[in-house]
């Protein structure tokens, strides 16, 4: 008679896997958060909203090895009944807490503004009041039609919490996941080109760099109403003035950063009202910390688009000499990016040659993931068998009851994970967030609680979900996780109609982003120059976002002429770190044609005037007046303009200054200055 197996085995495994990923998100946070600096309130909640899920992502596997092992030993990893029913127990209501609760109301705590914590508890609570109301008006018809199916009892008021939430989660899941699964691969495959990752790097740039000139701009705005609120001794401010005081201190900017013309002549917008409130100084504050951390983002981002732009522009120049020389690692570089091994040959062959095609292949991989997962959700409801991932993850099938070993428990595990993963992507690709972004140590108290809140949110649904792929039925349904959650959501008939049919709709947003519906409708709606970067009727490829522009402000910003002055950073300090130094290097090289490529680098962006302080150090003085500063604004206007494109096929006629073959000033060919009575350079002809 063989006894009992013991799980002592998979309960130190479980232990160990529980460490591993406790350190992952402690890595994960000091990489986002200061850790010194950033509060316990912020920090605590964070950790537990990310290690919760990532052990989800164990435990669903653990799961269904434990219910499928019968009554000899399990051949994978396997914890009792009873430990898996409290494990589930935890994980739920503690991701539910703070889902639904502990994380909303921390997240505006963080951003209220207020200095006392009552005032911010206060703002908080009025803050999410309306939030909860509406979950609150939704849960009331919810619950009508629970104790109409399945009757007046407290299991009906605790499966309605379960459902409402499952539902609401799940809605979301699929909709990001649907979007993830199509842009993972397919950014592998783009960025499997050198020089088309080098022209979207370019595009890129001068998207950022104009928010960043924005973002710029607004602290500048804020840190003015600032100085002037400061400079009030009397009335209602003097009740504020400790306050004020504080915000006076936090505001400085570098001021050896010189500023560009437009910024110079425009006055910063201040509107600080006669009486000062608290509920005014606290929105001040709220804007100002969200002003800093939006222009650390945009710095952040155009730090990495000028590191990345260099690195592919050193691989796209290495075709001919065969060799990649690197120079001064970065001081926030990781430690393994500070060493190499590589010579400047081999190094060639890695970058130029072998990571393409390594991207390629996953690219083709995940494809191949993707359509899967895509494969199971549709025919799920026709038949079970028909799971492309059931049959990845059962296996030593016996009769009706399968089992699953330690390389199905793997193989569900990585399922899970690219699951998740693939919404969680969508969450940093679509900008619609109220600006909320990663940074690296630089992130927002609110942003970070807002990211975790949807990592707690998405992963119990999507784990579910992937529960329903198993088959047979009766496989996964003798799991712990079916009968905690599942037998809740399937409680009334229209639960069970839901959990079903639902992720067919997956196909909605995969086919949105795999023909770039969204694209489509924005161009019907009128905004396809914005959206559309390769726009062929643009010839200069200015004034759009364009990679020629994205390439000049680029290569200024390497050459030390950036017109935002160098925000804490030298010259010579970021040139120091970055490979290849490109003040010994023309223009960064496409597939153009080559009078195309020299009318584009001869001429610079029309997006925004020249804001080179030197430049205009003699014509826009600080002290100038009123008729300079108009002077200066007209010509400014003129040296921007640029005329329409049925007045560049026009001809000018002869008694303008004009002739037949209307030759341009370098004789190469016809101008293209496109202007009767303006030309390139600025200048006015009559």
């Amino acid at each position: 008679m063989i006894g009992n197996p013991s799980a002592v085995g998979s309960e130190v495994f479980s232990l160990i896997a529980l460490l591993i990923i406790s350190l992952g998100v402690l890595l994960l946070l000091r990489h986002y958060l200061p850790l010194r600096t950033t509060p316990a309130y912020l920090t605590v909640p964070i950790f537990f909203a990310l290690g919760i899920p990532a052990s989800i992502i164990l435990l669903v596997p653990i799961d269904l090895a434990s219910s499928s092992r019968g009554d000899d030993a399990s051949r994978g990893i396997w914890l009792p009944d009873r430990v898996l029913l409290v494990a589930w127990r935890i994980s739920y209501w503690l991701t539910f807490g703070l889902t639904w609760f502990i994380l909303p109301i921390l997240e505006e705590y963080a951003d209220a503004g207020y200095r006392d914590p009552k005032g911010r508890l206060l703002y908080s609570l009025r803050a999410n009041a309306k939030y909860q109301g509406a979950l609150f008006g939704t849960g009331l018809l919810g619950m009508i039609y629970f104790f109409i199916s399945a009757g007046v009892k407290p299991a009906s008021l605790k499966g309605l919490v379960m459902a409402l939430g499952y539902c609401w989660g799940l809605i979301l899941g699929i909709y990001l996941m649907g979007h993830g699964l199509v842009a993972i691969p397919r950014r592998l495959f783009r960025n499997a080109s050198i020089s088309g990752r080098l022209k979207r790097i370019q595009t890129e740039a001068a998207k950022v760099h104009e928010k960043m000139e924005d973002a710029i701009q607004n602290l500048e705005d804020l840190e003015a109403q600032v100085a002037q609120l400061s400079q009030r001794n009397t009335g209602s401010a003097k009740e504020f003035k400790d306050w004020i005081e504080e915000l006076a201190d936090e505001s400085h900017l570098p001021e050896s950063r010189p500023r560009t013309l437009s910024r110079r002549l425009s006055a910063p917008q201040v509107n600080v009202p006669n009486v000062i409130t608290e509920r005014y100084l606290a929105d001040l504050s709220r804007q100002l910390d969200r002003a800093r951390h939006t222009r650390a983002r945009y710095l952040d981002e155009w730090d990495r688009i000028l590191q990345d732009s260099v690195d592919t522009q050193a691989i796209l120049d290495s075709a001919g000499s065969k060799r990649i020389e690197i120079g001064e690692a970065s001081p926030n570089a990781p430690i393994l990016g500070r060493f190499s091994v590589l010579t400047p040959f081999t190094r060639y062959l890695y970058r130029y040659h072998f990571i393409p095609y390594l991207r390629i292949f996953f690219g083709c991989f995940f494809s191949l993931a993707s359509f899967c997962i895509i494969w199971s959700e549709v025919t799920k409801p026709i038949n079970q068998y028909f799971s492309i991932i059931s049959v990845t993850v059962v296996h030593h099938a016996e009769g009706q009851q399968g089992r699953i070993g330690f390389a199905g428990q793997v193989i569900a595990a990585c399922w899970i994970f690219y699951m998740c993963a693939a919404a969680l992507i969508s969450l940093t690709e679509v900008k619609v967030w109220r600006g909320r972004a990663l940074v690296r140590r630089n992130t927002h108290g609110e942003s970070a609680m807002w990211y975790a809140m949807q990592v707690a949110k998405l992963t119990v649904p999507l784990s579910f979900n992937f529960l329903t792929f198993i088959s047979p039925e009766s496989l996964y349904k003798e799991t712990t996780f079916f009968n905690f959650l599942g037998q809740y959501i399937t409680l009334t008939p229209l639960g069970t109609w839901f959990d079903w049919l639902f992720p067919i709709f997956i196909l909605v947003p995969v086919c949105a982003t795999l023909f770039n519906l969204y694209g489509k409708v924005a161009s019907c709606a009128g905004y396809g120059n914005v959206i559309e970067d390769d726009d062929e009727d643009n010839e200069s490829g200015y004034g759009t976002g364009s990679w020629r522009e994205g390439r000049d402000l680029i290569e200024r910003e390497l050459q030390g002429a950036s017109s935002l002055g160098r925000l804490g950073h030298t010259a010579t300090d970021r040139r120091s770190h970055v490979p290849n130094n490109p003040n010994n290097r023309t223009a960064p090289t496409l597939t153009v044609p080559p009078a195309e490529r020299h009318r584009a680098l001869g001429q610079a962006s029309t997006s925004r005037p020249s804001a080179d302080p030197q430049q205009h150090a003699s014509t826009a003085p600080e002290d100038e007046n009123f008729f300079e500063a108009f002077g200066h604004r007209v010509r400014n206007t003129v040296d921007t303009f640029e005329s329409p494109k049925w007045m560049q096929n026009m001809k000018r006629p002869k008694w303008m200054g004009g002739d037949d073959d209307d030759v341009g000033d370098d004789g190469a060919g016809p101008s293209r200055s496109g202007s009767w009575f303006g030309r390139q350079d600025g200048r006015v002809r009559l």
